[in-house]
């Protein structure tokens, strides 16, 4: 059951047992909904969405470390990480001149670390869009425009089992 449905059921003054009494007089409800389970293949797959995302957040973040302390010596670098990836290199080089010995080693240092992290998206993404192609749900959720491997996989790692919903509008809801 999800939380916010057991939550009027519970008692002032919280703790296990009356936790257990509302969980209890829940079930008997004959309009409780009900979470279904996650199968082991679904969790795996939800596993391979948050470390992607995790990865993503700090590729994003070092993007916006770098390109402020390269405006700090006076290069500007476009916002972006498709931007960026392509004017780096060109622009670490044609602008060496402002830079020290020491923050030319950091740089060097932090693409290196651009280049790791860029990567592992890159193994994530093929991982999810190899994984998109096998199961007959995935394939049926690519058919519709605008639906490309990450999406139809992170729908089906969140939802899993559509029997769950009784129709379309609640599935929208959710």
């Amino acid at each position: 059951m999800a939380p916010q449905y057991v939550k009027p059921y519970v008692k002032p003054n919280k703790n296990d047992l009356r936790d257990a009494e509302a969980i209890a007089e829940a079930v008997t409800r004959p309009s409780m909904r009900f979470v279904s389970i996650k199968h082991v293949a679904q969790q795996d797959l939800q596993a391979l969405h948050r470390v992607r995302e995790r990865l993503m957040g700090a590729r994003t973040a070092l993007v916006n470390e770098m390109r402020g302390l390269l405006a700090e010596y006076g290069i500007v670098l476009p916002p972006g990480v498709n931007t960026f990836r392509t004017a780096l290199t060109e622009k670490l080089e044609v602008e060496q001149a402002k830079l020290t010995p020491l923050s030319q080693e950091l740089f060097s240092k932090l693409c290196e670390e651009f280049k790791k992290v860029e990567t592992e998206v890159v193994y994530y993404d093929e991982k999810l869009q190899a994984m998109a192609i096998t199961p007959p749900e995935s394939q049926r959720l690519l058919t519709i425009p605008g639906i490309g491997p990450i999406t139809a996989t992170a729908l089906i790692a969140a939802v899993g089992d559509m029997e769950g919903f009784t129709n379309g509008r609640q599935f929208a809801a959710w």
